[in-house]
């Protein structure tokens, strides 16, 4: 009896890697805008010090592992989860944050399991868990948006940027920049009702409110998901299930927008990290379920729990939790989803 053993095709296939890679990227343009828009410079600063500070990691392992740097980098991957990685990370983090969540995103999460097509974990969620039980300050100081700012006030300058980002800017700079985001809002609620905890409704008004400028950095992400839809880089089963399951029990728990509601379910689909977790930590072809029908049990299981932390849990946003206690299940979801085959094999 003849069996072939092979690794992950990844390891086999950087050209058509980076080439998924690359439209993955590309697809994250239209909420990178956004967040640029309503956030500042800060966003690009976060996503250049984090893909140099990922490949650094990623090509100091490769060489101790004596493996060849030049084909491995290649592959894009790397630049992926930088990418991931600075999206969900506060705009004005100090640098460190970042040279630490690159180091456990590829270190830790990715290289110590074998590298790309081998981590049971999604690096870049591993690294944000990491940083916020480690930083809570630092990974909650969101900037204000900028339709929030009254007269006189700006996101701040390139200058500043630098300032916040390296650690030389006054302390009076720090407190005026940081804002609270919808979900600490909701979580600390203590209004009678929803209504009245926002000031400013952009896009969405009265107990549908998401926040100035988060409903538009979902609905960019959105837009690159169709896309990535489109490409056929990924199947819809998990996205639509993570999205339906997080609606439906938001529709479920939803009073009318009671001092007790933890939000309407247009607020929990496009606020937080909704939108980029369903279409670009989800699908995760690694880290998530094989078959279709196990895609759709994963992302259930997702729009659950985010609901669930969200709702009664501690941390307000919920994606990076429920992405890796779903990636721990995903093996088990695999032996009861994937279908059966019979017979012998031949000799």
């Amino acid at each position: 009896m003849a069996f072939i053993k092979v690794t992950s095709p990844h390891a086999h296939a950087a050209t058509k890697t980076s080439r998924v890679m690359q439209t993955v990227l590309l697809a994250t343009l239209p909420g990178i805008a956004a967040l640029l828009f309503f956030f500042g410079v800060g966003v690009i600063l976060n996503i250049i010090l984090a893909i140099v500070f990922c490949l650094g990691f990623e090509a100091l392992i490769l060489k101790i592992r004596h493996r060849n740097i030049a084909f491995y980098l290649k592959d894009y991957s790397a630049v992926v989860t930088a990418v991931l990685l600075a999206l969900a990370i506060p705009a004005y983090a100090p640098w460190w944050v970042l040279a630490v969540g690159c180091f456990f995103a590829i270190v830790i999460g990715k290289q110590l399991y074998g590298g790309l097509g081998h981590n049971p974990f999604n690096p870049a969620m591993i690294a944000y868990v990491v940083l916020l039980i480690s930083f809570p300050l630092e990974m909650t100081r969101w900037s204000a948006p900028s339709t929030l700012l009254t007269d006189g006030q700006s996101l701040p300058s390139i200058m500043e940027t630098l300032q916040l980002v390296f650690g030389s800017a006054p302390k009076e700079l720090i407190d005026g920049y940081t804002a609270a985001t919808p979900l600490d809002v909701i979580k600390q609620n203590t209004s009678l009702t929803l209504d009245a905890v926002y000031d400013t409704t952009p896009l969405f008004t009265q107990a549908n409110i998401v926040g100035a400028g988060w409903e538009w950095v979902n609905i960019g992400f959105l837009l690159g998901g169709i896309f990535l839809l489109y490409k056929k880089v990924f199947t819809w089963h998990a996205p639509v299930a993570m999205l339906t399951t997080l609606a439906v029990l938001a529709v479920l728990f939803y009073d009318g927008g009671s001092s007790a509601s933890s939000g309407s379910p247009i607020f929990h689909l496009l606020c937080g990290g909704t939108m980029l977790g369903a279409f670009f930590i989800v699908t995760d072809p690694v880290t998530s379920a094989v078959s279709n029908r196990g895609r759709l049990v994963y992302g259930c299981g997702i729009g659950l729990l985010i609901f669930v932390i969200r709702a009664w849990g501690n941390y307000p946003d919920a994606v990076a939790f429920a992405v890796l206690l779903m990636n721990f299940a995903a093996p088990f979801i695999d032996y009861y989803t994937k279908p059966r085959t019979y017979g012998h094999a031949k000799s």
